[in-house]
């Protein structure tokens, strides 16, 4: 699998809420933490002023909840210890963390996050929306990846919204 810096149009776009723009800007924000090696307050700032709604080098950007965002890129960051071994769990064994390229390892820590901490929002909407973004970036069988781990964790870690028993691992 191989980096993209820039998302690609599906065929039939979903229309992007407020929260869903703001968590495509969390995984590319985390992106450039991670390639760039930007600071967390220095992406924050840039993408708060620049491109969440904004327009920068001729591309209008979706109007995001800059909330949203700055709590996802936040937590992301500050849980990064806790998520990576938890995502690493939820792969196939021949595909650790360390080989997945770094925008799909950003969405799946966003995601996971999310799943955590966010428990105000169904997993079920936040393995869609995430699904969405891989689709975002992607044309492959990437979503389908997105859409394992994240249900993966999503039953070990909010068993009582599936109706049953984690699986066994």
């Amino acid at each position: 699998m191989s980096d993209k810096s820039t998302p690609h149009m599906p065929s039939e776009p979903r229309p992007a809420n407020k929260r869903g723009a703001a968590r495509l800007s969390a995984v590319q924000a985390l992106y450039q933490m991670d390639v760039g090696g930007a600071t967390l307050t220095d992406v924050l700032a840039e993408f708060e002023a620049f491109r969440l709604g904004g327009e920068l080098d001729g591309e209008q950007y979706r109007e995001a909840d800059a909330t949203w965002f700055r709590d996802l890129v936040k937590g992301v960051v500050a849980e990064q210890r806790l998520l990576d071994p938890l995502i690493h769990k939820a792969l196939v064994a021949d595909w650790p963390l360390k080989r997945i390229d770094t925008t799909l390892r950003a969405i799946l820590r966003s995601a996971a996050f999310e799943l955590l901490r966010r428990k105000d929002v169904p997993a079920r909407v936040v393995i869609t929306e995430y699904i969405d973004v891989a689709k975002a970036f992607y044309e492959g069988d990437e979503a389908r990846l997105v859409n394992g781990v994240l249900d993966r964790i999503a039953r070990e870690h909010r068993t009582g919204e599936f109706g049953g028993a984690a699986p066994k691992a």
